[in-house]
């Protein structure tokens, strides 16, 4: 297939070598030429990053050379590197899972992901992007969304998606021997170099969007009022003309195998979609622990990127037990159901010793959805810069290798994940260095603990705006700045961690520094370009397509056609 073509021609290309590692890393901004033997690779990471390799990179090294110590002796243990598991859901505020104390505020138990931060990691400052499909993107590719074009949310009909010259961690672990899967919510677009099976991952049964089309866009939810005008009963009576304007081709789930054709899981016709939407959920929850039956006693290890879909807001079909009495409670609870199942496979199949579990949210709440997500502790929500959109919950577990109870104050973000699971994975050498890596190698911090993150910046896109700064425990907002003078637009996280009460004055001393982090940042953007939107023709290189998907489909083709 032409797409699995390119890839691989793409990966052969761009396969790095130590000798081709110095000459990219050389022509770089503040360029880090001190990369450890561990590592293997010298990346290119944002000018930030190479300062703070200036300072600290021998300290590091010697740091990486006790680590590696640590993992080969896991690796001749057990004949075979880590097994690697990503759980990532939706929407959550900090604090709705896994600390028993805020289980007792908001009225529903998390008693699994409670367990999983008491016998690993607490991580309180994880940040993630501010919505699902540039947090998707970037666990993936190591990379700020924005540049790879994936900067937006996605609904149908997009005709666009993940660029199939991206490399992602699917990609680079295969190439360093590790069997993959993806599993639910992929939400990286519905052109076919976008498909999970087209981006390194061998079996992959993934959504193309996010879960709300499904969730609403049937009967029930045109009843309760959460969509309008989309059903025939709500169309126009008298003037209607055009009958092909709304998406109702679009397709809810496909399945696929590395090089090889998809085919569309269960309809997304209204009429089914709300009951085939349910019986998605159980079923990646299935495929996600039948890979890790398949796949715990093989000679190679696995990466799972087990990403559910989780929430199913009608009230009608649902019986409700918790004491928050709404069915999103409901649905947290059935998330924690799941994740103790995985967790317990593992034990049941002895190879939890060799797993390193990280799950995580991968935003903060929709608080467009009243009566479901609400902000706890930070402010802000999915879309917004702000702490309550992109400080996540999260948790980490391995035992034997991550010591048990401990609450992470460091910075680390899910760009992050990438290039540690290359390490961990014996896989650095399989990470592109023709374009920057905005990910951080941070084995430290899940082998040493509190104190040992590896970045303390991070820079905020909404979209394709820059639009926040974070610096250590200070935070500069981009946006809304005044002509000619800043605005009161600095905050002190540790004071200040709901945003509540920006400040100018007593940051003036800031102003400068921002400045330049901000000029370093963008001398970077300009040498290496961000990547445009790849726009496409949807559902290309799925057989079963049905009349609807295919209206839907020339509907997305006219659109993007030249005008001749």
């Amino acid at each position: 297939m032409k797409i699995n073509t390119e890839k691989t021609l793409f990966n052969k290309r761009f396969k790095p070598t130590l000798l081709a590692s110095i000459s990219v890393a050389a022509m770089t901004l503040l360029p880090s030429l001190s990369a450890t033997a561990a590592t293997k690779a010298n990346l290119i990471h944002d000018a930030e990053q190479n300062i703070l390799q200036e300072q600290f990179g021998e300290k590091w090294a010697k740091q990486d050379v006790g680590l590696q110590k640590k993992l080969d002796a896991l690796y001749k243990k057990h004949g075979k590197r880590p097994n690697i598991i990503h759980i990532m859901w939706d929407d959550t505020s900090f604090g709705e899972v896994g600390i028993k104390a805020f289980n007792k505020i908001r009225g529903f138990d998390t008693p699994n992901i409670n367990k999983m931060g008491e016998e690993g990691i607490v991580f309180t400052r994880m940040y993630s992007e501010p919505s699902c499909t540039p947090t998707r993107a970037a666990a993936l590719t190591g990379r700020l969304a924005v540049r790879s074009g994936m900067h937006t949310v996605s609904f149908p009909p997009e005709g666009g998606g993940l660029p199939a010259e991206e490399v992602t961690i699917a990609e680079v672990l295969s190439e360093a021997g590790y069997s993959t899967s993806f599993v639910g919510k992929g939400h990286m677009g519905d052109i076919e170099e976008s498909y999970l099976h087209n981006q390194g991952f061998d079996e992959a049964q993934f959504s193309m969007y996010n879960q709300f089309p499904p969730a609403m866009w049937h009967a029930t939810g045109q009843a309760a009022n959460a969509t309008i005008g989309l059903l025939p009963d709500m169309h126009e009576k008298k003037y209607l003309v055009d009958a092909t304007w709304r998406p109702d081709g679009y397709i809810m789930d496909i399945q696929g195998k590395k090089g090889g054709l998809a085919r569309e899981t269960l309809s997304a016709g209204y009429d089914v979609a709300l009951g085939n939407y349910r019986k998605l959920i159980e079923m990646h929850q299935e495929n996600a622990l039948g890979f890790i039956k398949r796949k715990a006693k093989d000679d190679k290890p696995f990466y799972l990127a087990y990403w559910p879909n989780v929430y199913d807001l009608m009230r009608d079909g649902q019986e409700i037990t918790t004491s928050n009495s709404t069915p999103f409670a409901q649905n947290m609870e059935r998330l924690d159901r799941h994740v103790g199942e995985i967790l317990a496979e593992l034990k049941k199949q002895g190879i939890s010793e060799n797993t390193i579990v990280v799950a995580m949210a991968d935003n903060g709440p929709m608080e467009e959805l009243a009566g479901a997500m609400y902000q706890n502790v930070f402010n802000g929500g999915k879309g917004s810069y702000k702490e309550g959109g992109i400080r996540v919950t999260a948790f980490a577990q391995w035992p034997g290798m991550i010591e048990k109870g401990q609450y992470v104050g460091d910075m680390i973000t899910v760009h992050d994940l990438f290039t540690t699971f290359a390490r961990i994975g014996d896989a650095m050498e399989y990470i592109p260095t023709d374009r920057v890596i905005d990910g951080i190698d941070q084995t430290a911090v899940f082998l040493a603990g509190d104190g040992n993150s590896r970045r303390d910046y991070y820079h905020v896109y909404t979209g394709t705006t820059h639009a926040a700064t974070i610096k250590q425990q200070y935070k500069r907002v981009w946006v809304g700045d005044r002509p000619g003078l800043v605005k009161n637009n600095f905050f002190d996280l540790y004071q200040d961690p709901r945003e509540m009460r920006g400040m100018m004055a007593q940051f003036l001393w800031a102003w400068g520094p921002f400045d330049m982090m901000k000029h370093r940042h963008e001398n970077m953007n300009a040498k290496y370009p961000f990547t445009p939107t790849r726009h496409g023709i949807p559902f290309e290189g799925i057989t079963n397509l049905r009349p609807e998907s295919k209206v839907f489909q020339e509907t997305v083709r006219k659109s993007f056609a030249k005008v001749e």
